[in-house]
């Protein structure tokens, strides 16, 4: 299904289980510029109440262990078996994929039921990743667990990645492209920062123009050997890139509802109810054929950058 609407209106809705008020990085990006709300919040979520999420959604076809950064949380292998006990198909998890570079530890997580794994990772060489993540050693980690986790994949185990793409590394999408198949990964995404956390602090040194980032894709994949090559752009809005890049190769964000701890107990928390109030669309927007998919312009990439780039899709 290569139909970029078509795929939209197809997405279902993935548990987030957010484990974990601390991480081992501290990218320049990061969308939790506020680490002490982060650290209230997620370490709310303790062995019980992962029990209660989990429970409370059984019969989904996803669970996704996230936020800060799940490896480093002692319980998450008996997470992972409890939700392959109760029936989720896809047992993920977000990481920065550090910890996974330690074979032993990967070993547990797999025979716990870990089946899907999504790695964080930013550059092609050393220096543009550890210069990302503000993290020396971190691309050295992060590529011996991507290494160790592609060659799980003969035990069924899938391996995709997220670049978040900046102004340090806009120019190498092909190379890291390249670099990343090679290291045995089968789906690359290149998310397109979210204006909000430290990408907000940092907006005039790390964000590019819309416009320079699907200019770079295009280039990329004018000059990529794959005839359809698996990697997507993901979180820019899809007028930018109508016309400009294959319905295959644009992505997007997927659905998804996380809970926190509350007096009266567990609260589901949809993204959208997160980034709606972030995002802004104008009058004409009402008259692009994506204006139902489409959830607006980051209110901050607008009030820096205007609305040159955003040109409605007639219908």
């Amino acid at each position: 299904m290569n139909d970029i609407i078509a795929r939209l209106q197809s997405r279902q809705e993935r548990i987030h289980v957010n484990l974990g008020p601390v991480c081992n990085n501290n990218c320049i990006f990061c969308m939790e510029e506020d680490r002490e709300e982060r650290e209230r919040v997620n370490g709310a979520i303790g062995p019980d109440q992962v029990t209660q999420i989990l429970h409370k959604n059984q019969g989904a076809e996803e669970v996704c262990f996230t936020s800060g950064e799940p490896t480093m949380v002692a319980g998450l292998p008996l997470y992972v078996a409890q939700a392959r006990d109760l029936g989720y198909v896809k047992r993920s998890v977000m990481t920065n994929g550090r910890r996974l570079s330690y074979a032993s530890y990967l070993r547990k997580l797999v025979l716990a039921g870990m089946n899907f794994f999504y790695i964080s990772i930013h550059g092609h060489n050393a220096k543009l990743h550890d210069a990302l993540v503000r993290t020396k050693g971190a691309f050295e980690q992060t590529v011996a667990g991507l290494k160790n986790v592609a060659a799980m994949r003969r035990f069924g185990v899938s391996l995709h990645t997220s670049t978040v793409v900046t102004r340090r590394n806009v120019g190498h999408l092909g190379e890291i492209y390249a670099f990343l198949r090679e290291a045995g990964v089968q789906q690359v995404v290149f998310n397109v920062m979210q204006a909000n956390g430290r990408a907000d602090t940092h907006f005039e040194r790390i964000f590019p123009p819309y416009t320079e980032i699907v200019a770079e894709m295009q280039r990329f994949l004018a000059a990529c050997d794959e005839a359809q090559p698996d990697a997507f752009l993901v979180d820019i809005p899809l007028c930018t890139t109508e016309g400009k890049l294959p319905d295959h190769n644009r992505g997007y964000v997927e659905r998804y509802v996380h809970y926190e701890l509350i007096e009266d107990g567990l609260m589901p928390v949809a993204r959208a109810d997160l980034d709606d109030a972030q995002r802004i669309k104008r009058p004409e927007c009402a008259g692009c054929r994506h204006n139902d998919s489409c959830e607006g312009v980051w209110r901050n990439y607008i009030s820096r950058m205007g609305w040159d780039e955003f040109e409605p899709v007639t219908r």
